[in-house]
């Protein structure tokens, strides 16, 4: 049998088991320690954020979060409807309402105008959001101006799932011209952004001080909370775990208080308030920091890979791939691409899908929206077809880092056949 490809595996750097071997040298084994604090600060130093508490997991960081930001029983909490069940999952935690909301074709997140729409109907029904949660779903940033706009419009939280997106970047619109708090910060574009953007508005207007570098800033940081994941499947990994980021301190100091039991100050156990065993053990997160040397050439391989499967497709009709929107810089966590079956001869993403499960090869469909997903099937949803699109006819690639160049020659030569078939098909 041919040798298993997975979807996206686990990818070692190297450095990690010398970190791993401190703590049991140093016998730091407990969900504390040098490797806790020092891979939150590889995170608050990576992207930018001024604060992190490293987690057991991402959805233990969005737990967190809608506590934090006063998440009750049957409240409503706005959210994506494309995405992984984790994202929604802590809403039903609290005994909240999930609102789900479609997504837009240019990044598949969620869309601004249905959020809009769907924040003016809660409202006039006196049901006011307590909060937002968006995704960057498979690393792609999402319209976070236009989505932030809403959220600040209506004075609502904004939660950030930056689950699949360590490593991507977003170039705000107030980034073009920044002078925040009246310190002037760098300026992150690249040359061809740069170019496509005065193209578009004319005129891009830097503060003297500001320096073009690369692209954007890390996402994340943009709303009031963001949260990581470092499962198994993630760009980089702690085998599991998660984070909770934010540039404002007290929702960290917070996380980390409810995330240890929520004790007391006291010489003896005393406990306030509800509190949750969520805080990353030294071990793991020494597996984390020998990650974090690595992330950067991750990010590389993984768009790499896009860029190979894209050139390698571009000559058959009915494949198309999500590119990068002007000032979007995505991690490319998982390639994925759209198939039209009726431009490709009757194949189809399933088609393919189980092509490669024929050959050991993992690939799967996009994820089933929320609202389509049997546990949320009551769910009040604000949708126009969009994702239920993308989830009929998306599918996700293998993209480890790890991978060889036989491995995508292999994967590329199963697909290129069946979809040769199917252009022949008609001959």
């Amino acid at each position: 049998m041919n040798p298993k490809i997975w979807l996206s595996s686990p990818h070692m750097g190297g450095e990690e088991l010398n970190f791993v071997n401190q703590a049991f040298d140093t016998n730091w084994i407990a969900p504390l320690g040098p490797n806790v604090n020092g891979f939150e600060e590889d995170l608050q130093n990576y992207t930018g954020v001024k604060h992190a508490a490293a987690l057991s997991s991402g959805t233990a960081a969005l737990h967190l979060a809608l506590i934090m930001l006063g998440v009750k029983q049957d409240d409503e909490v706005i959210c994506q409807s494309l995405t992984f069940s984790a994202t929604a999952n802590p809403i039903a935690y609290q005994g909240a309402v999930p609102i789900f909301i479609d997504s837009e074709n240019k990044t598949w997140n969620m869309d601004p105008n249905i959020l809009e729409d769907a924040v003016k109907d809660r409202i006039a029904k006196g049901k006011e959001p307590k909060a937002i949660i968006y995704v960057h779903l498979y690393g792609m940033p999402a319209l976070i101006n236009d989505i932030m706009e809403v959220a600040n419009k209506y004075e609502i939280p904004l939660i950030e799932d930056a689950a699949e997106a360590l490593g991507s970047r977003y170039l705000s619109r107030e980034m073009r011209n920044i002078s925040k708090n009246g310190l002037s910060r760098e300026i992150n574009i690249n040359s061809e952004d740069l170019a496509k953007l005065k193209a578009e508005e004319n005129k891009i207007e830097l503060n003297p001080s500001e320096k073009i570098i690369s692209l954007g800033e890390h996402v994340g940081g943009f709303s009031d909370i963001g949260i990581l994941s470092f499962n198994g499947n993630k760009i980089i990994t702690t085998s599991g775990g998660g984070a909770l980021i934010s540039n404002k301190e007290e929702f960290v100091t917070k996380a980390r208080f409810l995330a240890t039991q929520a004790r007391d100050n006291a010489p003896h156990y005393q406990h306030s308030q509800i509190g949750y065993n969520y805080r990353m053990s030294n071990i793991v997160a020494g597996i984390g920091r020998g990650q974090m040397k690595v992330i950067d050439k991750r990010v590389e391989q993984r768009r790499a890979n896009y860029d190979f499967y894209k050139d390698q497709f571009t000559k058959f009709d009915g494949i198309t791939f999500l590119d990068e929107p002007v000032g979007h810089f995505s991690n490319r966590w998982l390639t994925t691409f759209l198939v039209d079956s009726n431009k490709t001869n009757g194949v189809s993403r399933e088609n393919i899908r189980l092509e490669l499960e024929k050959y050991n090869i993992e690939s799967r469909p996009l994820w089933k929206p929320m609202h389509k997903q049997p546990v949320f099937q009551n769910a009040l949803n604000f949708t126009n077809g969009t994702s239920e699109k993308l989830f009929e006819d998306g599918l996700c690639l293998p993209s480890g880092s790890n991978l060889s160049e036989d491995d995508l020659a292999r994967i590329v030569g199963i697909i290129f056949s069946i979809l040769t078939r199917g252009q022949n098909a008609d001959k």
